[in-house]
Parts: C-alpha cells; structure tokens; sequence
C-alpha cells in the first residue's frame, strides 16, 4: 500500500548546507530532502548570526526549478523593531537583500521573527518600525515574496511574544499583505493554549502561512525556546499533531534530530495529515 499524502509540504530545517567558499555541503538541501523523504526544506542563505549580505547560491537553478518546497530563514539578529539605529537600518536592507535572494531560489516566503525593543521604550514605537519597514519597501514595489513573521518565545517588549502584542502589530503591518508562521515551541514557551492557538491566531492575523511544528524541553509559560524531538518532549505529540491539522498549511520541523530521525517524524506528521 503506498503511504499517505499530506494536503500541504512537510518539511525540515537543514541548515545552508554551503561551505564557507560557497559550494555545496553533502550534496546540498535536496540531497538532505531526498535523504529524508521530505517535501520540502528550510535554509538560511547566510550564517543566521552574520550580517553578510546573502551569495547567490550554486544550486540556485536547482532550487528554483524542483519540486521541493524551499523556505527561507532570516538572520536571527535582524531587528526592524529596534529604537537603535545602528541595528534598525542595515537591519531593514538585509532584510530587503535576503528576500531577493529568497525569491531567487524560488522560495515560498521568508521567516523573520518579530523582534523587540529595550524595556525602557515604548513598544508602540517597534510596531511602528514595522510598519514604517514595509512602507519603505512598498515604495519600490514591495517585498518579491511573502515576508513571514514568528511567534517568540519570550522577551518582555517583544513584537510578537503574546497574542495582543500581534494584534497590535497586525494593526500596524497587515496591510501589507505580511504572513505569519506558527512556532508551536515558541506559543508553549509564551504560555498560550495550543488546543485553541490557530482560532486565536487566525481571529488576529486572518491567516497561519507556516507552521514550525516544534517540541519543548521545558515546561509551560517557561518562556525558553528549546526544541525537543516530536516525541518525548513536554508537549503531547497528538496535540501538536492536532495543532497542524487545524492550521492547514505546509508544515517544517525545527526539531533536533538526525536524517532518520526526522524521516521517521515525516512520517509520522504525513500520515497525521493525511486526506
């Protein structure tokens, strides 16, 4: 009997897989995809700690043309929110340059995370950060792909920590036409209700465009963001499982694990999906 299909891509974190002069790692993320069976993959195109401006990619074409879902991952230091403008402008234009080199790829959107400001500022002036970011970019025709904004698991002025801290941002971006994507280890951290997250999050933003189907090491409300395979970390596997069916939408694992490892939770998460 063959395998199920999933309605939407299940795919897997894989790091690069360039070395640091540009070329192919272990044949690359295709060859990681192959490796696992997955639909798809999600990349950084740069080290996620560096502000180098992304490289044209040697299997650019390839990703482009194939049928593997791509999904890009911003820098993790990338702040559009700060009230520092030494981290807030070259922020914007390393933003603007990964999109076009995700777009380049062929990718589905680009994952950034929400960002913050220092506790002694007014949040309002990060979520108008936001807003005055995707209104520079609309300028010049907007941004070639959908930009994809995460769920954080802790940080008291975060942007998008709490639902009503992403109402108050979509106020100010969902204009834009701007995504969303769903860390289900960053919503256990913040302490929201799985069993109810993508109602709540659909009656602010309107839309869940990803999903990172995570497990947690740490408790409820623990406000730390550390993954955990699907089985075996503090959150039920049939309720994150419950979590990406009600989503309905393409699905990658941030989980920590090997290539079996996460061929075995593709299967898994692909025959929850199912029909």
């Amino acid at each position: 009997m063959a395998p199920p299909t999933a309605r939407h891509p299940i795919g897997v974190h894989v790091g690069p897989g360039l070395t640091e002069a540009n070329e192919l790692e272990d044949g690359g993320p295709l060859a990681r995809a192959a490796e696992m069976d997955a639909d798809g993959v999600q990349i950084f195109l740069t080290d996620p700690q560096s502000y180098k401006s992304p490289k044209p990619r040697p299997d650019g074409d390839a990703l482009l043309a194939g049928d593997v879902m791509v999904v890009v991952h911003a820098p993790y230091m990338l702040n559009v929110a700060s009230t520092n403008n030494r981290i807030r402008v070259p922020g914007r234009k390393l933003l603007a340059e990964h999109a076009g080199a995700a777009a380049a790829v062929g990718a589905r959107g680009l994952v950034v995370h929400g960002g913050h400001v220092l506790a002694s500022d007014d949040p309002a002036v990060g979520v108008e950060n936001w807003r005055k970011t995707f209104a520079y970019q609309a300028k010049s025709g907007g941004f070639p792909l959908p930009l994809l904004i995460e769920n954080t698991a802790g940080g008291g002025n975060a942007m998008a920590r709490e639902l009503d801290a992403i109402a108050r941002l979509w106020d100010a971006v969902g204009e834009f036409g701007a995504g969303f994507v769903l860390d289900t280890c960053h919503a256990w951290a913040a302490g929201w209700d799985l069993a109810t997250v993508v109602d709540d999050v659909q009656a602010i933003t309107g839309r869940i465009d990803l999903v990172h189907l995570n497990n947690s090491r740490d408790p409820h409300g623990s406000s730390r963001d550390r993954h955990a395979p699907l089985v075996g970390g503090e959150i039920p596997t049939g309720l994150l499982l419950d979590v990406a069916r009600a989503a309905d939408c393409p699905v990658v694992l941030e989980t920590p694990g090997d290539a079996a490892a996460h061929a075995e939770e593709i299967t898994l998460v692909r025959a929850a999906l199912a029909g």
